[in-house]
C-alpha cells in the first residue's frame, strides 16, 4: 500500500481512503443506524465492543459471533477489506457504524436521518502518544519515524483524519444540535459502570445492574486483549503489520508521560490553549 496523506476539504487522509471519497460521502444511513464516530486512538474499540455488549444485553457468546471490526463495519474501509459496502447494504437494522471522520464531513445521510451518534474524546496528549504507536504497524500511514517529528506533525493535523482540535470541538459544538452523546474517555476509565449505563440509555436500553456490571468485566482492557473476537488479530496485513507490536498496546491514561519532554510539554501546551480558545470543552 502507498504511504501517503493527501489532503481532502481541508483534512488529512490517507490516499487510500482519499480515493473513494466520493463514495464515502455518498454512503446511506438510515433510520436506526447508530455511529460510533471518535478520532483515531481515542477508545474506539472500547466503544465498539461495550455498543456490541449493550445491544446483545451482555451476552458474550453473541457478542464472538464475528471479529469487531466485521460487527461494526468502518465507513471509509468499505472498499479495503470485509464486509464490503454490499453487504453492508443489507445488513439488518439497527447497523452499528463507525467512522473517524470529523463532524463536519460525516456523510450527510446520517443528520438526515436523525441517527444516533456516540462520540468518544481523548486527552490529546494520550491520543497523540497511542496515534504515534500505531502508525508504526498501520500500512496507509506515512511511517512516523521520530517522536519529536510526529508531535509536530500531529499539532499541525498532518496526520491520518487530520486536526485533534478540529474534530473534538467540531463534535462538542454541535452535540446540542445533532443526536450526540459526547463521551470521555478518561470517564469510561474512571467510572464504567456509570459510562455504560450513559451508553445504554441513550441507545433507549434499560438494563439491569447484574448485565451492566457484566458488560463492565467484558469490556476491560484485559479481557478485550485475550479475546481474538475483540483484539483485532485476524485483521488484514497488509493493512495492520501486526508482526512487531499488537494493536491493542496498553489502554492507559497518562502514558504520554514516557514520551513528552519537559519542554514538549509546554509547547503542546502553549498550542492547546491557542486553538481551543474559546471553546467550553475541557479534559
Amino acid at each position: 500500500m502507498q504511504r501517503k496523506l493527501t489532503v481532502v476539504e481541508g483534512m488529512a487522509l490517507a490516499e487510500d481512503i482519499a480515493r473513494e471519497w466520493e463514495q464515502i460521502q455518498s454512503f446511506q444511513a438510515r433510520d436506526g443506524d447508530v455511529l460510533l464516530d471518535t478520532y483515531p486512538k481515542s477508545g474506539t474499540t472500547w466503544m465498539q465492543e461495550i455498543i456490541d455488549l449493550i445491544m446483545h444485553n451482555g451476552d458474550e457468546q453473541i457478542c464472538r459471533r464475528a471479529a469487531i471490526y466485521e460487527r461494526i463495519p468502518f465507513i471509509e474501509l468499505l472498499h479495503l477489506m470485509k464486509p464490503g459496502l454490499d453487504e453492508v447494504n443489507v445488513m439488518p437494522s439497527p447497523r452499528i457504524l463507525k467512522s473517524h471522520l470529523p463532524v463536519n464531513l460525516v456523510p450527510p445521510s446520517f443528520w438526515k436521518h436523525n441517527c444516533k451518534v456516540i462520540y468518544v474524546a481523548r486527552n490529546p496528549r494520550d491520543t497523540a502518544t497511542s496515534y504515534y504507536h500505531f502508525d508504526k504497524i498501520l500500512q496507509f500511514h506515512p511511517h512516523p519515524n521520530s517522536w519529536e517529528n510526529y508531535l509536530e506533525r500531529f499539532m499541525k493535523g498532518d496526520v491520518g483524519w487530520g486536526s485533534w482540535y478540529d474534530h473534538v470541538r467540531g463534535f462538542w459544538e454541535q452535540k446540542e444540535k445533532l443526536n450526540v452523546l459526547y463521551i470521555f474517555f478518561e470517564d469510561i476509565k474512571k467510572t464504567p459502570l456509570q459510562q455504560i449505563q450513559k451508553v445504554a440509555r441513550f441507545l433507549g436500553k434499560d438494563l439491569p445492574d447484574e448485565t451492566l456490571a457484566r458488560i463492565v468485566q467484558l469490556s476491560s482492557f484485559e479481557h478485550m486483549k485475550d479475546n481474538p473476537m475483540a483484539n483485532y488479530s485476524g485483521f488484514p496485513e497488509e493493512i495492520l503489520d501486526q508482526s512487531q507490536a499488537g494493536f491493542m498496546r496498553k489502554g492507559k491514561v497518562g502514558d504520554w508521560k514516557t514520551l513528552f519532554t519537559v519542554q514538549q510539554n509546554e509547547l503542546f501546551e502553549e498550542e492547546y490553549r491557542r486553538k481551543m480558545d474559546g471553546c467550553s470543552l475541557t479534559f
